[in-house]
């Protein structure tokens, strides 16, 4: 018996939504899918006719599907924007060279101008030299602070009135998350908003604010749209990974989890004196841009690169947390057979070999596997390849908290339909994707 989509009861369904459990076809998936993002955008007065606004463009799949939907619902309701893509060059060899090239397919094919700017020329290093600089855990932090302000001086050349990014559901639960860890519950309230900066003058918003990654991913590889896969190759060693498996568990338990989260965080409200604290416009004494601060922290960041400053200061760092780093050494030893070292010299070098392991280890896509064994680990309680193995590929073993490499570092790779738990190839995620759809639906037909 062909089971037939909830919504027209014409067409077959094709997609169970991961967000309303709907079986849907895909044209009426592609009707809700955008819909939605229209009554956001309507409901939280998102945009102005005859504003200019930059899309922020990785060439990933959540700013090539942002890019699509503006485009289309810029025409579809006669919204009046202005729209270009901005995209920022980190300076990250055989990666954002690459990403790059896809967003300059997408210029010709929307027909919508692009700007690039880029690390180097706004503040004289790549973020290949950063992490040369200061190393792999803390590289984030720099190029996190350096993207963000770099999109506004970028929007800030274009003229642009407000920057769209492509921020989803997920990452939204992720950052409320990371905040309630961090304690920085001021922080609860504006980190769910659609729209930010609003006292400044480039406001940021945020589209896809109640969209799922999921069906993010699925619109894409349907509708067919260009986008590169592969995560970054420094991702690994982010904080926010560990964020992100939580609430992938979260939602293989309880799919409304996330938008969940979104809500309780929504819910929250602080003292008037912190809210006042928090929202006071400033602008940095050096570089004129937004700051909480006297010196924002990019020109606080970019000033310690220039004198060497942050490289002394990991190293006293490393210095102060030798008692948490024989931890780690005696993780990273488990995983890698090699001898756990105290002393700094020998843990540095004992990190390099570690390193080096882990990148013969690294499969396409930019993911790091844990475990040099070929089978599966006593220790391995969740997020292995199991029957799913591909050659070449080893499963993520290592459960441990202070292994810095067990988490799956893109969402991208993971099961798009279902919480199934294995890992494909970031390359080869269209194709992998279509053989999981196809058996994944077809029982909608035989059941």
């Amino acid at each position: 018996m062909v089971r037939l989509c909830c919504l027209c009861e014409k067409e077959r369904a094709v997609i169970r939504r991961p967000k309303t459990f709907e079986q849907v076809c895909r044209e009426c998936f592609y009707e809700a899918f955008e819909q939605e993002i229209h009554e956001t955008v309507t409901q939280t007065s998102m945009f102005k006719r005859g504003e200019r606004v930059a899309v922020a463009a990785s060439g990933g799949k959540d700013s090539t599907v942002l890019a699509h939907i503006l485009t289309t619902l810029n025409a579809k309701h006669d919204y009046g924007l202005d729209l270009f893509l901005l995209s920022v060059d980190e300076g990250i060899r055989g990666y954002r060279d690459d990403s790059l090239e896809t967003v300059k397919r997408n210029e010709a094919y929307y027909k919508i101008p692009l700007k690039v700017v880029s690390y180097e020329e706004l503040y004289g290093w790549t973020m290949d030299q950063i992490v040369a600089q200061v190393g792999t855990r803390n590289n984030c932090t720099f190029c996190g602070v350096f993207r963000r302000q770099a999109l506004d001086r970028g929007a800030q050349l274009m003229k642009a009135d407000k920057v769209a990014t492509g921020h989803n559901a997920d990452d939204m639960a992720e950052t409320v998350l990371l905040n309630m860890l961090r304690g920085d519950v001021a922080r609860l309230g504006r980190c769910t908003s659609a729209i930010t900066g609003e006292d400044g003058d480039l406001p940021r918003v945020k589209p896809f604010k109640y969209t799922y990654e999921k069906e993010i991913v699925m619109y894409a590889y349907f509708k067919k749209l260009d986008y590169f896969s592969t995560e970054c190759v420094y991702a690994p060693f982010a904080a926010r990974g560990f964020a992100r498996d939580f609430v992938k568990d979260l939602e293989a338990a309880r799919p409304s989890a996330i938008i969940d989260l979104i809500h309780s965080a929504e819910q929250f409200r602080f003292h008037a004196q912190s809210e006042q604290r928090l929202l006071q416009p400033r602008t940095c004494e050096r570089c004129g841009f937004i700051s909480s601060q006297p010196i924002c922290k990019a020109c606080t960041l970019l000033e310690g690169l220039n004198k060497g400053l942050s490289k002394i200061k990991i190293q006293s760092s490393l210095e102060e947390r030798r008692g948490s780093q024989k931890a780690s050494a005696q993780c990273t030893a488990q995983c890698l057979n090699i001898t756990p070292v105290h002393d700094s010299a020998s843990l540095e070098a004992s990190r390099a070999l570690s390193q080096s392991s882990h990148d013969e280890q690294r499969v396409t896509g930019g993911h790091s596997a844990c475990c040099r064994s070929s089978g599966t680990s006593a220790s391995c309680t969740t997020h292995t390849f199991g029957d799913n193995n591909e050659e070449g590929q080893q499963p993520l073993c290592c459960k441990q908290e202070q292994c810095q490499d067990r988490q799956i570092t893109s969402a991208n790779v993971q099961c798009m339909m279902n919480s199934d738990g294995f890992v494909r190839n970031g390359a080869e995620t269209h194709s992998k994707l279509a053989s999981h759809v196809n058996a994944e639906f077809e029982s909608l037909s035989t059941s």
